[in-house]
């Protein structure tokens, strides 16, 4: 029988725990420049709570706009270190998850949610100060009745998400590594974050080399009046 639009895989947790936990003092920036900028959520997608990072794997969900019905299953399969991810088509008419719905997710170790749609309860969220992104706020509810996938490619933002992907939100946004290649970045990003150190210590001490910038400009052909 053929059921596509309305079917149910099992979550992949793929990362090591160990490599997961390289990803929790790095910052959605680092990640960006080590992948080319090319796997940042778009900006459309922004954070309802206050300052907390958001960093998992992800299990997602696509749904009808409106509708919330396998999201709540998505909850019931999740647990530790999990992020759920909701593609339900950017419709901002109807909230597709609430407080009830985030306590619920706190309570199983899920660390929040990406949602592509809207959410409410957006004042107790922010109490809460647990992940949660969105396309914005409505105080309308859902519907619950399908139809939908869990754990399956999704798009948000502009980024194709699979699951089990890692997943790292910020205050800048947000950002998908493959699983694939998550231990591959794991040393790239703490290159940059060492060279940005150095940076740091330069700029502090006035002696930051700066002849980069000429060069790029003669480089480029720009004539200097």
């Amino acid at each position: 029988m053929n059921n596509v639009g309305f079917r149910i895989f099992p979550v992949k947790r793929e990362v090591p725990l160990s490599i997961l936990k390289e990803y929790e003092n790095f910052a959605t920036p680092h990640l960006s420049d080590n992948m080319h900028r090319l796997n940042g959520v778009g900006s459309s997608i922004f954070p309802i709570h206050t300052k907390k990072k958001l960093l998992g794997t992800a299990i997602t969900v696509k749904t009808r706009p409106g509708d919330n019905l396998l999201v709540h299953k998505a909850i019931s399969m999740g647990g530790d270190n999990d992020v759920i991810i909701v593609d339900a088509g950017g419709d901002l008419n109807n909230a597709i998850i609430g407080e009830l719905m985030v306590r619920t997710a706190k309570k199983r170790g899920i660390k929040g949610f990406i949602i592509n749609g809207a959410i409410r309860d957006s004042a107790e969220i922010k109490e809460l100060n647990y992940p949660v992104y969105a396309k914005g706020i409505v105080h309308k509810g859902p519907y619950k009745d399908g139809p939908g996938e869990i754990n399956v490619p999704i798009q948000i933002g502009g980024v194709l998400i699979n699951p089990g992907n890692i997943i790292l939100g910020d205050m800048d946004g947000i950002v998908s590594v493959p699983s694939e290649v998550s231990k591959d970045i794991v040393p790239k990003v703490k290159e940059l974050i060492k060279k940005e150190e150095e940076m740091v210590d330069s700029i502090e001490k006035n002696n930051l080399d700066t002849s980069w910038i000429n060069q790029r400009l003669k480089k480029k052909g720009c004539k200097d009046v």
